[in-house]
């Protein structure tokens, strides 16, 4: 395949811009599809997904990265054959991979629906179980073309994915509701969206891998690549750890959703359909809780193969610059974030779905917290990025399950509290992911040598958010009344926003080297008089 590589923040710029636009679509897919399908069928539609997740966790979560850093390596000392067989070697895996994890969800669907405490919810899961081959070999060439600094076809695929979503999965969805089907029929409907994306992703990323392989001729004498069976073993012992953290981390949620409908079921004696719609407010805030995240994972995806291949190039001063930068960069846009969404939870909600608005209210105490835990699951994010690219795989792994296990103890304990209930779903989940930040905080003092202070690096986001926050709350009581309460919403989050950006300049909390890795970021930062 031609390189066309782009430096760190160049490829994240690229995946973010492809994040946004998947987000607005998604936005645009999500919020009518609410409105569609309300609480009930919400449900049913995160049942399955939550499974397809797990699922695709276990098969995707670890190998692409670790396919990532091989080729990275491969990349940076020139090594032209052994980048072409770890391809063809992961190809293998991943479709062998993408075929059991597939067929177990078509095959078991109503098992795991009923395990899950939703017999509705299987329609759901059959119909999204052939993304998950189409997704695997679709992560294959992601990992490898991210190895190479190459972040294009990533985002293209992405936006695809994103797009067929909302041009076939929500027209099915509002036919079916239109029709009079039951909501398990219509969530169906609806996630037959994501397969049909996940297919046209993978078309477009085979056409692009066919026009663009290497031409370069092979050169064995010079570059004799490794035999398949030790490049399997370097993706398994590099992936196997990540994916254990990630598919153990989704095993605590599937398990803290079957305690939730449990304990409200059994506990509390709610009927399973009442159950189902306290769990589906909670779901409401769930949306917009991942949403900062998914911002943050194009670093991470950028990041690891940036700082793979400086570290086999022995650049430990651009490693380490590499890590400063990310760790900077994800509080400075994870804090205003999370606390726009924990102060404003009830007006946002309200403007999203004014035609469930009983269920909005019922989900922004959900979303003021889940606001809160958002900033510790970015900054999750890009710790255990940074963790995994310096080769410590292992402790990302511990610092999840860890943090999975505080997340079921804290939900047993406090939703089979009457007074408590359903309540108790989104604390459990902050401090989860507290916990989980901590300790890759400390691993990370630990292993990096010579990284910056914590203090330096979130104090001044901290201070600019905090003042953000009160401004956010007491601009939307001014101007509620004049102005209109869904009206006003938008105007307050763009003076918020214009107010942050002004406050982390005056604290010096951005310099114009920080600025200086992005694309024009010098002409932005005289632009800015940052110096």
């Amino acid at each position: 395949m031609a390189e066309r590589k782009q430096n760190f923040f160049s490829g994240a710029v690229i995946l973010t811009a492809a994040v946004a636009i998947t987000k607005v679509i998604g936005a645009i897919y999500k919020i009518p599809l609410g409105n569609l399908l309300d609480s009930e069928g919400m449900a049913h539609f995160y049942v399955a997904y939550n499974i397809y997740n797990l699922l695709l966790i276990l098969s995707t979560a670890g190998l692409p990265l670790a396919l990532s850093r091989l080729v990275a390596r491969a990349c940076a000392l020139g090594r032209e054959n052994q980048r072409r067989r770890i391809l063809r070697t992961a190809l293998t895996l991943f479709v062998a991979l993408g075929l059991l994890c597939g067929g177990i969800m078509f095959c078991c669907s109503q098992q795991l629906a009923t395990l899950l405490q939703d017999t509705q919810a299987a329609a759901a899961i059959r119909m999204l179980a052939p993304s998950v081959l189409f997704v695997c070999i679709l992560s294959a060439i992601r990992g490898y073309t991210q190895g190479q600094g190459n972040m294009l076809p990533t985002a293209l695929s992405q936006v695809i994915e994103s797009a067929s979503k909302l041009l076939v999965g929500l027209p099915i969805a509002w036919f079916l509701v239109e029709q009079g089907r039951p909501s398990p029929i219509s969530a169906a409907g609806a996630i037959a969206g994501v397969t049909t994306g996940s297919a046209l992703g993978l078309t477009v990323l085979l056409v692009y891998l066919a026009f663009h392989r290497s031409r370069t001729p092979k050169s064995p004498a010079a570059d004799r690549p490794d035999s398949r069976r030790s490049i399997l073993r370097q993706l398994l012992v590099i992936g196997i750890p990540v994916t254990v953290g990630s598919v153990g981390m989704s095993l605590m949620n599937l398990l803290d959703q079957t305690l939730v409908m449990g304990t409200l079921q059994n506990v509390l004696g709610y009927t399973e359909a009442t159950a189902t719609t306290l769990y589906g407010q909670y779901t409401f805030g769930m949306t917009l809780f991942l949403l900062p995240s998914s911002f943050i994972y194009p670093m991470t995806i950028s990041l690891v193969p940036a700082i793979s291949g400086a570290l086999a190039r022995r650049d430990r001063a651009g490693a380490r610059r590499n890590t400063a930068a990310a760790l900077k960069m994800t509080a400075l846009l994870a804090m205003p974030c999370g606390a726009g969404l924990s102060v404003l939870a009830l007006p946002i909600l309200n403007l999203l779905y004014p035609r469930v608005p009983e269920t909005a209210a019922a989900a922004a105490y959900h979303l003021s917290v889940l606001g809160i835990a958002c900033i510790f699951v970015c900054l999750m994010v890009v710790t255990t990025g940074v963790l995994q690219a310096y080769g410590h795989e292992l402790i990302p792994v511990l610092s999840l399950l860890a943090g999975g296990l505080l997340k079921v103890v804290v939900n047993f304990l406090m939703v089979a509290d009457p007074q408590i209930g359903i309540l108790g779903a989104p604390v459990s989940t902050l401090l989860c992911y507290v916990l989980i930040v901590l300790i890759n905080l400390i691993a990370i003092a630990r292993v990096v040598p010579n990284r910056p202070g914590y203090l330096s690096l979130f104090a001044r986001p901290a201070i600019a958010t905090v003042v953000m926050a009160f401004a956010a709350k007491g601009g939307y009581a001014l101007l509620a009344a004049p102005i209109g309460r869904r009206a006003c919403v938008p105007l307050v989050v763009l003076i918020c926003a214009l107010l942050y950006g002004i406050l982390v300049i005056l604290l010096g909390a951005v310099t114009r080297e920080d600025l200086s890795s992005f694309p024009k970021g010098e002409k932005l930062a005289d632009l800015l008089r940052i110096r």
